[in-house]
């Protein structure tokens, strides 16, 4: 190629790219005009059928036409949001171009070309017109990039349920006696010296009301030691199955095993509450039991712990703390009121406890609340707070620790906290937790996260398997049943995918979760939306056989026990249905305060996290 083709292809790269570069400033422009004009939402249509929904209030098929029309605008809308920002990164990506065909088109032109000879007034009026020329298509360049980056989310701050103006209820508890339940409470401390910072309670049985309010008083932190573990029974699957060891029960997958589970009681009355003990720090986890020993944790600005509450009687045993780590933060990370800085859910190995907070701090207990190890993972680039549960299996603790930075799993040897493997994600930042699946034998993690869902080897960490199907921010956790996962977020999918074959079987986009974990169990899978819809499919087709309209959000993630399906709203109250293709409820119960956790089950009990309490529900 000679110069003076290079030199034409240079001009030819430059002409393209200018024309490019200017049709997409006028695009951004126009786009950035329209949405500042116009509010996305703004619907006659839309106004009418809201109106009419303040006159019939419990025309369940007028809601769920508002459902679907507002369901389509948002899909729209992000859509429309996505093209911006694609818009705006393609713009600089021209303008780079540009820049780069201009200099060597005039680096070309100086060589081979002799100036040509033009008056001095001549040669002004050109470059005055090539710093105009220059100017206004910087000037338009800036304001473009600036009205992409700098257009309105009016569809995150709308929620049409909130606009609607509903008849005032009566109060369910009107005429309901509230009765005191009696609880014991820690009434002596003592330190034992040289051992990690934890409340010890007498044992002696002195009962008093509960108040929430009461502050209990904590020892003062004394020098970690290390701690001489007793030898614990062989960590199997049976012996999971008979516990509720992590978020959502055995191996995270919304399944419980345990008999007997009760299926009425009212928490304001006290029927069927065998105790309720006040949590002392707030934190939105959900409980874990092992044998006789409740776990929860909390935290807030000063101090994060852990809490071993008696299965039996609901005394606090222990506080474990989880303070004086190397690494961690001063000052907590700033996180949502609604996250918090105590969301992970606590595992158990029944020999030891594991706790993660939203500073990156990690901490195993022993049974008898002796702090372990403790260890700070880095601050979590996170702009809600950290809330992936743990989980443990074959002397692993395993953390899910996508963030906006990188995403990432990795597990530790749970006796020493040790790095056992680390391994990098090709993901984006995730609220998700961990769950274990069985697959021919051998157990692998599963993770979901924007834009993959993988598994991998609980051995070595090694990704096995991956599926891109996921977007937007992911917090719910997979469901597993024979060999499909299943995944699903708000705005983006419902997938059922085969992990031998890593071929997505089936889709659905109309009801999708925001927090609440698919579970699928017994060829049926259930959807629980944070507006307020339980839908039951066909698992292995994606038939839809039943939906149940309760109108309160639903966080807290369905589970399967003693043949039924358990799901709590965020109202506490939860709702027991016949587990079938039929919609049978069975059962409507109210705890007496909000909760959106997930309860844990073991046999012939439930124990539910409340907003300040922790209940046991049993006969």
């Amino acid at each position: 190629m000679t110069n003076n083709d290079k030199l034409k292809l240079a001009q030819n790269v430059a002409v393209i790219s200018g024309v490019f570069c200017t049709v997409l400033a006028l695009l951004l422009l126009l786009n950035f005009w329209q949405f500042s004009k116009n509010d996305p939402v703004e619907s006659q249509a839309l106004d009418v059928l809201v109106q009419r929904l303040k006159e019939e209030p419990n025309n369940d098929g007028l809601k769920n036409e508002i459902r679907n029309y507002d369901l389509l605008a948002r899909k729209a809308y992000f859509n429309s949001q996505w093209q911006v920002k694609t818009g705006a990164f393609l713009l600089l990506l021209g303008a780079v171009v540009l820049a780069f065909a201009l200099r060597v088109y005039y680096s070309l032109k100086a060589k081979i070309e002799e100036p040509e000879k033009v008056l001095e007034n001549e040669i002004a009026s050109r470059i005055l017109a090539q710093k105009g020329v220059l100017i206004v298509g910087a000037v338009l360049f800036a304001v473009a990039i600036v009205a992409s980056f700098s257009t309105v989310n009016y569809l995150e701050k709308y929620d049409w349920q909130n606009a609607v103006v509903e008849a005032p209820a009566q109060s369910v508890d009107e005429g309901i006696e509230v009765i005191d339940i009696a609880e014991n409470v820690p009434q002596k401390e003592e330190i034992v010296e040289n051992n990690p910072p934890k409340e010890v309670v007498d044992e002696t049985p002195e009962v008093q009301a509960i108040d929430a309010e009461t502050p209990v008083a904590a020892p003062a932190p004394a020098p970690e030691k290390v701690v001489a573990e007793k030898p614990a029974a062989a960590f199997t699957a049976d012996l999971v199955k008979r516990n509720h060891n992590s978020f959502r029960g055995p191996f995270g997958q919304g399944i419980s095993y345990c008999k007997n589970i009760p299926t009425q009681w009212d928490g304001a009355a006290g029927a069927n509450i065998l105790w309720k003990s006040p949590i002392p720090k707030h934190g939105y986890n959900s409980p874990v039991v092992w044998g006789d020993k409740v776990f929860v944790a909390g935290a807030d600005n000063q101090t994060r712990e852990v809490y071993c509450f008696n299965g039996n009687n609901g005394k606090l045993l222990w506080t474990g703390k989880a303070d004086n780590i190397p690494g961690s933060p001063s000052s907590p990370p700033r996180v949502t009121e609604d996250t918090g800085l105590s969301a992970p859910t606590v595992t158990t190995d029944g020999q030891r406890v594991f706790a993660i907070f939203a500073t990156g701090d990690v901490a195993a207990f022993n049974m008898d609340g002796d702090r372990v190890w403790a260890k700070n993972l880095g601050v979590p680039d996170n702009h809600y707070g950290h809330s992936s549960s743990l989980i443990v299996w074959d002397n692993k603790l395993i953390i899910q620790y996508d963030t906006n930075k990188s995403g990432r799993v990795l597990a530790l040897n749970t006796a020493t906290g040790e790095p056992v493997w680390d391994t990098a994600r090709s993901s984006k930042i995730s609220w998700a937790s961990p769950v274990l699946a069985q697959v021919d034998g051998k157990y692998q993690v599963v993770l979901t996260a924007d834009p993959i869902v993988a598994g991998y080897d609980v051995q070595t960490g090694k990704e096995l398997w991956s599926v891109e199907c996921m977007m937007g921010e992911v917090g719910p956790s997979v469901g597993y049943s024979d060999g499909v996962v299943y995944a699903a977020n708000e705005y983006a999918t419902l997938a059922a995918i085969n992990i031998k074959t890593q071929e997505i079987l089936w889709e659905e986009d109309m009801f999708l979760p925001e927090a609440a974990s698919p579970l699928a169990h017994e060829g049926l899978l259930f959807i629980a939306t944070s507006y307020g819809v339980l839908v039951c499919y066909d698992a292995k087709t994606g038939e839809e056989y039943w939906e149940h309209d309760v109108g309160k959000t639903l966080y807290s993630s369905p589970v399967y026990a003693d043949g039924k399906l358990f799901m709590m709203d965020n109202d506490g109250v939860m709702r027991i249905y016949e587990f079938a293709k039929e919609m049978k409820l069975i059962a409507e119960n109210k705890l007496g305060e909000n909760a959106g956790t997930t309860p844990a089950f073991v046999d012939g009990r439930i124990y539910i996290r409340g907003e300040d309490n922790l209940y046991c529900i049993g006969k």
